[in-house]
């Protein structure tokens, strides 16, 4: 027993002994964090300081033992390094996150000790090489050691990297003395290797999609690429060598083989590589198409082959290029998918990239033959570019029908896309970019035509089907021309004609697109060319994104139609011009019918400021305003109670405002003034709550009698707010003057003064009046009036009542003022008259006073 208990006890021991080595080992690795931390950013400062010429900033540095234990993680967050000049102010680098991991034991070494870095990885980060047109690199931002320091004096940090990983890395690379831009997004890239070896084997994984543009035209855009690869890498020589690789570009396989060795300084690089695809099937052409075109290619039946081949040699510098000679060739080829019924045959390939002398300018490209038959249609194309640098030189050709129904049943069209028609061919063009630039015509050798017929185009978010009927464009040395355009929509038509000038400026060199078109149809319906489903539409996208005017098309379009129908109104011999340039919309001289009458319209739609404008002046002759106000939904914000007003206007509409991503006007925004004249009108009073609430509160008006023939208002709008200046209105004698404000939102606050005449007072009023007369007769009282609340709800607000009390008032007064001045002048009279008579006379006139006066005092005793 005694023995069993020892054996306990010191089982117990040993427990607590382990469990408090581990609680205090565990501490350790919670506290120990704080006692580096001032440590760890000290040496980074310091590395910083001494090595790198550039502005670098970050949030925070963390060291944690947990993250990747068994080695302590250093972390810095929010990474930047801005550059000095001559790229000064632009960010080379940002890192939300950097993380670097060492031996714990790393740690303990002094500050003035180099700590060796086992790892690192950066997360959610941004790349941005430049080389500017000196040659400058903002990349070169290392300071230069001295001639007796070594590269570990200058850095607290050397490197013993194992392995590495870069996750959601944006790169982009812009050389502006080719202007040739690279961007590689969303990289994803793993690399494992013992790097302090002198040789080493990188294993590398990467995954990203790349762009490439050249002289503003872009070869590719985020295209799908992929890369295993193993480096060998001599770090004394700089010198990476392929020895395994597979990559992809979308589904389309390449292996490399050969090596890169940075040379010394302003010496370039030399290359020395070669590549190709690693069959010959011709289903490694397809893999070049992106999967969301191609589709699945697994199960595609393919036939012949597709070779690519390409060596490079030479030295890159700033003045040369490695020679290359890149070819592609498919014989005899054909491919079938097998849910569609028809094949793409006898497709034949021969084209080749070349440089034999290490100049750029020599660089050529040509397609020899590119060769396809869909059933019985067959389509054949060549093309050759030259001197790419000084004077680029083009010959292309094209011959060949396209049958789009046999396309469609040929190769994966996405199932909510319907596609027939024929496409005609036949056409050759020479020129040289120069001859373009300055408009040497005579150097241009332009011919032939596109036709295309029985056209139809049907999407599922289409409200209607697109068909064209017939259409032709031929090449000229001087323009383009579209000869003839018949096509419609629904119940919409339309046939243009016109051309395009500086097509080839434009198609080159970047330049303003120029056209001019004429434009005619008997039925444009605008809710044709709307899609059906515009609930299901990524409303997020839309309200990302702004809809844009070009800034590369300066087009007149000369433009008529019987019909136009928008929102449920029809516009009737519509004309006018509009003129697409400038990244605006400018529409001249626009006339319809409608709303019984006739409408000019002028104005402006600009897309080039970051929020889009308009302006816009309309001309109303002899319309119907109740029809225009209440269908016109600006009309409507601006005078909501004019759609109860019955007859005919002629107004000056004036509007100016911003618009929103989607070119809707922004309402609180528009700001102008209306300039209108009533023709023959009357107030259906009625309809209106307003009309309705004015009757009630006023009731001596029949306000749907009101004398509208001379009315003039002017009203001016800004800021949400309808100010309409004070005009005069009548009913029979009764004369009205309004004036006030209303809002956007439908709030209003009026004034109306009427001048009413008594006999609208009643009876007693009148009957006061009537015993007045001469310049002391009142013939009219004025009454104010107040409307306030909104169109819908509003409160009205009078002092009829207190304004007739006051006239009651005033008439008693003046009738009882006029009695008294009467009976006085009697009096007055009377005393007069006896003054110069005898003294019988006087004690008689006295006597007579006297009874007078007792009279009064007994009658005002009576009545007391």
């Amino acid at each position: 027993m005694n023995k069993k208990k020892k054996k306990k006890s010191v089982g117990r021991k040993v427990i607590k002994w382990i469990v408090g080595i581990s609680l205090a080992f565990l501490l350790l690795l919670v506290v120990s964090p704080y006692l580096f931390k001032d440590k760890i950013k000290e040496m980074v400062l310091k590395t910083i300081h001494k090595n790198i010429n550039a502005s670098v900033s970050f949030d925070e540095i963390d060291l944690s033992f947990f993250r990747n234990f068994p080695r302590a993680d250093i972390s810095i967050n929010h990474l930047q390094v801005i550059n000095n000049a001559p790229f000064e102010g632009d960010t080379l680098l940002y890192a939300k996150e950097f993380h670097m991991q060492m031996k714990i034991s790393e740690l303990f070494k002094s500050k003035h000790e180099t700590m060796q870095l086992q790892n690192f990885s950066v997360e959610n980060g941004d790349v941005h090489i430049q080389i500017n047109k000196a040659g400058k690199t903002n990349y070169d931002i290392t300071i230069p050691k001295k001639s007796n320091e070594s590269s570990e004096a200058n850095s607290s940090f050397s490197l013993d990297i194992q392995d590495y990983v870069l996750s959601n890395i944006n790169f982009s690379y812009y050389d502006k003395t080719t202007d040739m831009m690279v961007k590689v997004d969303s990289i994803y890239h793993f690399g494992k290797g013992n790097f302090a070896q002198d040789i080493l084997d990188l294993e590398t994984t990467t995954n990203a999609y790349l762009s490439i543009d050249i002289g503003g035209v872009n070869y590719m855009a985020k295209v799908r690429t992929s890369l295993d690869a193993i480096f060998e890498i001599d770090i004394q020589n700089l010198t990476y060598t392929f020895k395994r690789n597979k990559g992809f570009v979308n589904q389309f396989p390449i292996e490399f083989d050969g090596f890169i060795q940075l040379l010394e300084k302003d010496q370039g690089q030399l290359y020395d590589l070669t590549f190709k695809t690693p069959t010959s099937s011709f289903k490694n052409l397809l893999g070049i198409i992106p999967s969301q075109y191609a589709g699945n290619l697994e199960n595609v039946e393919t036939k012949g082959s597709f070779d690519l081949n390409g060596v490079v040699k030479g030295i890159y510098t700033e003045n040369t290029i490695p020679s290359f000679n890149i070819t592609f060739t498919a014989k005899d080829a054909m491919f079938k998918y097998p849910q569609l019924p028809k094949a793409v045959e006898r497709i034949t390939l021969n084209s080749k990239i070349s440089n034999t002398t290490g100049s750029i300018n020599d660089t050529k490209v040509d397609i020899n033959q590119l060769t396809f038959s869909i059933d019985q249609d067959t389509f054949f194309a060549s093309g050759h570019i030259a001197n790419i640098v000084t004077n680029p030189f083009l010959s292309l050709s094209a011959k060949g029908k396209i049958n789009l129904d046999h396309l469609s049943k040929s190769y994966p069209v996405p199932d909510d896309i319907m596609l027939s028609g024929l496409i005609a061919v036949n056409m050759t063009s020479n020129f040289d970019i120069r001859s373009v630039e300055q408009k040497q015509y005579q150097n241009i050798k332009n011919s032939g035509e596109i036709s295309i017929s029985q056209f139809t185009y049907e999407t599922g978010s289409s409200a209607q089907p697109f068909r064209i009927e017939k259409s032709s464009v031929t090449f000229h040395p001087e323009n383009v021309a579209l000869k003839e355009f018949k096509a419609s929509i629904g119940d919409s038509d339309m046939s243009i004609q016109g051309a395009l000038h500086n097509f080839y400026g434009f198609l080159f060199k970047n330049e303003v697109l120029q056209g001019n078109f004429t434009l005619s149809s008997n039925q444009i319906k605008v809710a044709d060319f709307m899609t059906s489903n515009t609930k299901e539409l990524d409303t997020t996208v839309i309200s990302k994104s702004t809809i844009k005017v070009p800034s590369f098309l300066d087009c007149t379009i000369h433009a008529t139609a019987n019909n136009v129908v928008y929102d449920g109104i029809r516009f009737k011999n519509t004309s006018g011009r509009l003129l697409v340039k400038d990244e605006s919309i400018i529409i001249e001289n626009v006339n319809m019918n409608a709303f019984d009458g006739s409408i000019k319209l002028g104005g402006k739609v600009s897309t080039k400021e970051e929020v889009p404008n308009f302006s816009m002046n309309l001309q109303l002759e002899n319309v119907n305003i109740k029809e225009s106000f209440s269908q016109l939904p600006s009309l409507n914000t601006i005078a909501p109670i004019a759609n109860v007003v019955g007859g005919k206007l002629n107004s000056s509409v004036n509007m100016k405002g911003s618009l929103t991503k989607d070119l809707t006007p922004t309402l609180e925004s528009i700001s102008g003034d209306l300039l209108g004249q009533l023709l023959n009108s009357k107030l259906n009073a009625s309809e209106s709550n307003v009309l309705n609430a004015l009757n009630k509160e006023i009731g001596i008006l029949d306000l749907s009698k009101l004398d509208l023939s001379s009315i003039k208002t002017y009203l001016t709008f800004k800021n949400g707010n309808v100010v309409v200046k004070p005009f005069n209105v009548k009913f029979k004698d009764v004369n009205i003057l309004i004036g006030g404000k209303h809002g956007f939102d439908q709030s209003m606050n009026y004034n109306l003064t009427l001048e009413v005449p008594v006999e609208y007072l009643g009876d007693e009023i009148t009957s006061l009046t009537s015993k007045l007369s001469g310049s002391t007769k009142i013939k009219s009282i004025p009454v104010k009036a107040t409307l306030t609340g909104n169109f819908s709800n509003p409160k009205v607000q009078t002092d009829l009542k207190e304004a007739t009390s006051n006239l009651a008032a005033k008439l008693a007064k003046e009738q009882k003022d006029k009695l008294l001045d009467k009976g006085k002048n009697k009096l007055l009279n009377l005393l007069n008259k006896d003054k110069d008579s005898s003294k019988t006379k006087k004690d008689s006139t006295a006597n007579k006073v006297k009874n007078v006066l007792k009279g009064l005092f007994k009658k005002k005793k009576k009545d007391s």
